[in-house]
């Protein structure tokens, strides 16, 4: 028999051997970035720059899987079924609130299944037509809408998107009506506004190299301030519109992660989202900088789950 002093000893080696046990020890395998969104559009692109950047700061590789699909839920249920070991995270973005309460029987709740890690940036929206639409301004497409009832044809991402939620929102408060058409991503949405199957396009800033190259016309954005790059494009206030519309998005893993792996996670995000080419990807899709740490921006998600809730009470979609 083994003397009971030698065997506890024997334990106590094998689990400080153990690199899955040992402290400090993660990350020790590569990480899985859950990205909502077709590949080419814009949170994409910048999410896979982040992937890249967080990578060498963590010295593992941060894989970017795309899940389209679900009015871009499939991050948000892929981190929900998830093991809480830091090796799952995703884009929670404004879409992933609003879509919980869109629904009476959601597949996740925003505030008890996830760990918010950290807040990046947001989405800078417009509205984009053919370059050779015959609507210069964003007034003469509305008032053109106002005199063809249901006859003007827009795209977007799906009924419970912010896209489409702020055209709804835009039609109500003009008492005009156009037709929503819903597409899977930004490469569909804009090749069916080429091939003129819809009239007017409703995203983020994928768009932005289609404006600059003159295939497409920016009628206005959604912002509070108009785009450096784009500055004859007004804002939806400037156009008699009061909305404004940031859609901050971040980085989320499921519940229960361990504070000091919540911790290894986000100094690495942030340093990715200061790196210079992660900047460099900003600029180019009018991305805004709106970091938050952690605590910040586990705070701010609690508050746009309640925007959110109401913005679907007050036009009607609210499902519970």
């Amino acid at each position: 028999m083994r003397h009971p002093i030698i065997a506890r000893r024997a334990l106590l080696g094998a689990v400080l051997a153990s690199p899955a046990l040992a402290q400090g020890s993660f990350p020790d395998k590569a990480i899985r970035l859950v990205i909502p969104w077709p590949p080419g559009a814009s949170a994409d692109i910048f999410l896979r720059m982040i992937a890249e950047q967080a990578g060498k700061r963590l010295g593992v590789q941060v894989i970017p899987e795309t899940k389209p699909g679900a009015n871009a839920t499939l991050g948000a249920v892929a981190i929900k079924d998830a093991r809480p070991d830091g090796y799952t995270i995703a884009q929670i973005h404004t879409g992933v609130f609003r879509a919980a309460w869109a629904t009476e029987r959601p597949s996740y709740e925003p505030l008890t299944d996830f760990t918010f890690l950290i807040q990046l940036s947001g989405s800078a929206h417009g509205i984009v037509v053919r370059a050779d639409s015959p609507w210069q301004t964003l007034q003469q497409l509305l008032d053109h809408a106002r005199a063809n009832p249901g006859k003007i044809n827009y795209g977007t991402f799906g009924p419970a998107s912010i896209q489409n939620i702020v055209m709804v929102d835009i039609q109500q408060r003009l008492g005009i009506e156009m037709a929503h058409i819903p597409y899977r991503g930004g490469g569909e949405l804009y090749t069916g506004l080429m091939s003129r199957q819809i009239d007017v396009v409703a995203d983020a800033s994928g768009w932005s190299q289609l404006v600059q190259d003159g295939t497409f016309r920016l009628l206005a954005v959604w912002g509070a301030e108009r785009m450096p790059r784009f500055p004859n494009a007004p804002t939806l206030q400037q156009c008699g519109i009061d909305l404004v519309v940031n859609s901050p998005y971040g980085l989320a893993g499921p519940r229960g992660m361990a504070p000091d792996v919540v911790r290894k996670l986000h100094d690495a995000l942030k340093e990715a989202l200061f790196d210079p080419a992660t900047r460099e990807v900003m600029a180019r899709f009018n991305m805004p900088l709106l970091y938050l740490p952690t605590a910040e921006y586990d705070a701010a998600s609690r508050r746009q789950d309640a925007i959110e809730r109401e913005n679907l009470r007050r036009l009607g979609m609210l499902a519970r």
